[in-house]
């Protein structure tokens, strides 16, 4: 029985990078060798066990055989026989297809260290076809390693997938893990140009792939094109380490601009109304977790309202933190403010800017919640009118804030 370090950890740690995790490859082990020596057996579809100790994750080396559309249509055989080339030979790209012995000695069949060198994903053979997962794992691994390119033959690889429908075979919930980890790379916006690229954004997420080549003013929009400036948000929000519900809200706050009749470009009234329900349906169909569901939609729906809040009158104000349930859902109103401050600083020249908006509606709402509702509703004669009353001593509060900002007047209007 021979142990190996394969996979990311031998990457990484030729690239100088901090190794968080280390998976392990058994050679010449049967599971019956891997029980008696205490491994506790984890895998569903193939054969994974747990050390005893340390708990980390060894597997029996294995091939596998397409046996239908997807990537669950498989045949897997781990044997003693199982050679290490041959389990790392059915590995999606050379970067992550070599091994370490227990010497320490590199085991690099397919030129993962050159490719490493060179700054290249590289498919490692032509089964790379059979699984449609790895096209969103290339796509991840240009957003984790921006400074890497795509060989011209994998993304031609990628291509034919797409073409021959494999891409479509992919359920929701695995396509949802690995753009949901590419959009937590240090380079999102390269996730979504491969994507493109190869015409997989197309068929998983059209409401994004048609937002490029849609203009608008460069008066606000130094950069022209939406998706442009979507693929510049969501970067702006991974700059700052927002979390994964800013930035699923940073790639899709626009989407109802790739809505806009032609004749109407590059203007796009009312796209906010347009693009909840394109928001709304591509969540559904990605099965998005409920905080980037409701994130999304709320950033859609409400972002252009935002940007104008230094000019607003109280009572739009207070009405905006309501439909926003900003007094009740704070975390989530912070969250919502990061994506609107993805958008303002997601164009050209703004990136370094103050955005005043987001710091306007933070004080207002905390004007707003200076306000004592039990006080006022002791105070309140009629129950009945305890809302309204609640009400107007927040819109009374957040006027008496403007005034001494040196803002508006104060009018409740």
């Amino acid at each position: 029985m021979r142990i190996y370090v394969v996979g990311g950890a031998v990457r990484d740690e030729l690239l100088g990078r901090a190794v968080a995790d280390r998976d392990y490859l058994v050679v010449g082990a049967t599971p019956e060798d891997m029980a008696r020596r205490g491994f506790r057996p984890v895998g569903k579809d193939f054969p994974v066990f747990l050390h005893p100790e340390t708990h980390e994750e060894y597997a029996l080396a294995r091939t596998e055989r397409k046996s239908g559309r997807g990537y669950k249509g498989f045949q897997v055989y781990a044997a003693p026989e199982v050679t290490l080339e041959q389990d790392l030979g059915r590995r999606d790209l050379t970067i992550n297809a070599m091994a370490k012995d227990e010497s320490g000695t590199l085991i690099d069949p397919f030129g993962g260290a050159r490719d490493l060198e060179d700054k290249c994903l590289r498919h490692v053979s032509g089964a790379f076809v059979e699984d449609p997962v790895r096209i969103l794992r290339v796509a991840r691994f240009a957003a984790r390693f921006p400074d890497f390119r795509i060989a011209p033959e994998t993304l031609n690889l990628m291509r034919e997938m797409v073409a021959s429908g494999e891409v479509d075979a992919l359920v929701p919930e695995r396509v949802w893990q690995e753009f949901s980890r590419g959009l937590m790379e240090s380079r999102p916006s390269r996730m979504i140009e491969a994507l493109r690229a190869c015409g997989a954004l197309a068929r998983l997420a059209p409401e994004i792939d048609r937002l490029f080549g849609v203009p608008q003013p460069e008066k606000y929009h130094p950069e022209i094109d939406t998706g442009a400036h979507v693929l510049l948000v969501i970067d702006f929000a991974a700059a700052r380490a927002f979390a994964l519900p800013v930035r699923y809200a940073a790639l899709t706050h626009d989407l109802g601009k790739g809505t806009t009749p032609r004749s109407e470009w590059p203007h796009h009234v009312g796209h906010e109304d347009r693009g909840i329900g394109l928001v709304d349906a591509l969540s559904q169909r990605l099965r998005a977790p409920g905080d980037c569901r409701d994130l999304a939609h709320l950033t859609v729906a409400f972002h252009g309202q935002v940007h104008q809040a230094p000019q607003m009158r109280p009572a739009a104000l207070l009405t905006l933190l309501h439909a926003t349930d900003a007094l009740r859902q704070r975390a989530r109103f912070g969250h919502f403010l990061e994506a609107c401050r993805a958008d303002y600083g997601g164009r050209p020249g703004f990136e370094n800017r103050r955005y005043e908006a987001a710091d306007w509606l933070e004080d207002a709402l905390e004007a707003a919640l200076a306000v004592d509702a039990g006080a006022v509703a002791k105070c309140c004669a009629d129950p009945g009118r305890i809302r309204e009353a609640v009400w107007d001593a927040r819109l009374a509060a957040i006027a008496s804030w403007i005034r001494a900002q040196g803002g508006a007047d104060g009018d409740h209007g």
